[in-house]
């Protein structure tokens, strides 16, 4: 059974840095891709990035591209998000999610909610202006 524990949320001022990580419990962490959602109040829950189960085909939200960066370290089972050039568009809850594989799928697939069946409780992100 996979287990999702997010941290690193908070509140913070527009253009500030965070961390997220997302530790993983469970067998085999290196067969799993990974991936960071979020989702404001009364709003969809949107893909933010994902990560193969070897680090080698990362995907980003064009909202995000250049401010944001994941990562993944396979020896302590975590995923990480580093959230630089904060705005208040990005507040939200942020949510880690998993799935098995061991294939690069497309970015068309991995962005819907519906392809990850491993979700963590989610962190919340608030910027304020």
């Amino acid at each position: 059974q996979v287990q999702l524990v997010e941290s690193g949320g908070g509140l913070v001022q527009a253009g500030d840095s965070l961390r997220l990580s997302c530790v993983f419990s469970g067998i085999t962490f290196d067969s799993y891709a990974m991936a960071w959602f979020r989702q404001a109040p009364g709003l969809e829950r949107d893909f933010v990035a994902s990560i193969t189960w070897n680090g080698r085909t990362i995907y980003y939200a064009d909202s995000v591209k250049g401010r944001f960066t994941i990562s993944r370290d396979n020896a302590k089972n975590t995923t990480y998000l580093q959230m630089d050039s904060l705005k208040p568009e990005d507040t939200a809850t942020y949510y880690c999610a998993a799935r098995y594989s061991l294939i690069a799928q497309p970015m068309a697939v991995l962005k819907r909610p519906t392809m990850w069946n491993n979700w963590g409780q989610g962190t919340q992100v608030t910027v304020s202006s």
